[in-house]
């Protein structure tokens, strides 16, 4: 006999059964009803029924069968998110949305984007495992094609700036974010501030728009430099070898994102330019990266965790409370500074 009182099957592997939701409410002497009320997080049940039924949950090991209760409710009530794979900041917002998720009953399922998968391939892999909501993090399709997509199934933008479209969206205000870095600099005595861009798409173009507002709004509008770039630590490494090639160094750059100013101090630290003595180096997202130590990368933080919380309460909105009306809740990015930014020669 196993712990629960129910012995191995005849003539079978000798594993012990899954436990079921009877043999929690057996334990805790309450219907199944009431335990599943608790499960599932409904409001009712007292506080010390709901830690007598979640103690006994977790000592029998009980876990939810998640399909069976989604074909008992025709719901899956799972949220599709599409990821950059290799973003860190995506990585970091993916785990405040799981958090976000699971306290309102809800959990993911991730659709990478790699250099070989589209988002559309990304997408219609969410929508196949039934995602009733779709939650696409920095998003580079026409507002149409989204708008579209929204037909199907409510989809909330985060990170980018919708136009043309009703559509959700959670964002930061990505133009006073690099104008708060542009702003920091010149405080500093800086003028002389190059920006990496980060190609094509609503973000790099709005972050790209508040360099050069900043800049002009500091009487810099000659000293306004773009470099072409991308999202990547490659890309950076790239910008800086161009800038040590061109034998005239800005005293500083503000590069699209923390990965390409990553890349930037690499180019400069191998060829023994001192940051932040001899040029500044500030990056956008305050991802778990810019935060270690070996970087200390002066930076932007757009709040992860907040904009993953409003990404789910927009998603339950539409799909629990028969919300209509689109949304755009666009958060103030702030200035974090570290040690890769300093006052210039």
């Amino acid at each position: 006999m196993d712990e629960l009182g129910s012995a191995a099957p005849a003539g079978g592997n000798g594993a012990i059964p899954r436990p079921r939701l009877e043999d929690v409410a057996a334990r805790v002497g309450l219907s199944t009803a009431s335990v599943s009320l608790v499960l599932r997080g409904v409001p009712g049940p007292s506080e010390r029924t709901r830690q007598r039924v979640l103690k006994a949950a977790a000592e029998l090991g009980y876990r939810p069968d998640r399909t069976a209760s989604a074909l008992a409710s025709r719901r899956s009530r799972l949220l599709g998110v599409m990821v950059a794979i290799h973003s860190p900041f995506h990585a970091e917002l993916v785990e405040h949305l799981h958090t976000a998720a699971e306290e309102v009953g809800y959990d993911l399922v991730l659709s990478a984007l790699t250099p070989n998968r589209d988002e559309n391939t990304a997408v219609e892999t969410l929508l196949a495992f039934r995602c009733e909501a779709l939650i696409l993090l920095g998003p580079l399709a026409p507002a149409s094609v989204l708008a579209d997509l929204d037909r199907r199934a409510p989809v909330i933008s985060v990170g980018r700036r919708i136009t043309g479209a009703e559509l959700d969206a959670v964002r930061t205000a990505d133009d006073d974010g690099v104008g708060q870095i542009v702003d920091h600099l010149v405080g500093l005595g800086h003028r002389t501030i190059a920006y990496v861009d980060g190609g094509k798409g609503v973000i790099a173009t709005d972050r790209r728009r508040g360099y050069r507002s900043a800049m002009r709004r500091h009487g810099l509008d000659e000293q306004i430099g773009i470099l072409h770039g991308d999202i990547t630590e490659e890309a950076g490494e790239k910008a800086g070898r161009h800038f040590l090639d061109d034998g005239e160094l800005p005293t500083a750059v503000v590069a699209y994102n923390d990965q390409s100013a990553i890349g930037l101090l690499t180019a400069f630290r191998r060829a023994g330019i001192d940051v932040p003595g001899t040029i500044s180096v500030a990056g956008y997202d305050d991802n778990t990266l810019s935060r270690l130590a070996a970087f200390d990368l002066t930076t932007v933080s757009q709040n992860a965790e907040e904009q993953a919380r409003q990404a789910v309460t927009a998603a339950v909105e539409r799909l629990d409370q028969g919300r209509t009306t689109p949304r755009e809740i666009v958060l103030a990015p702030s200035l974090v500074i570290r040690g890769t930014t300093a006052r210039p020669r």
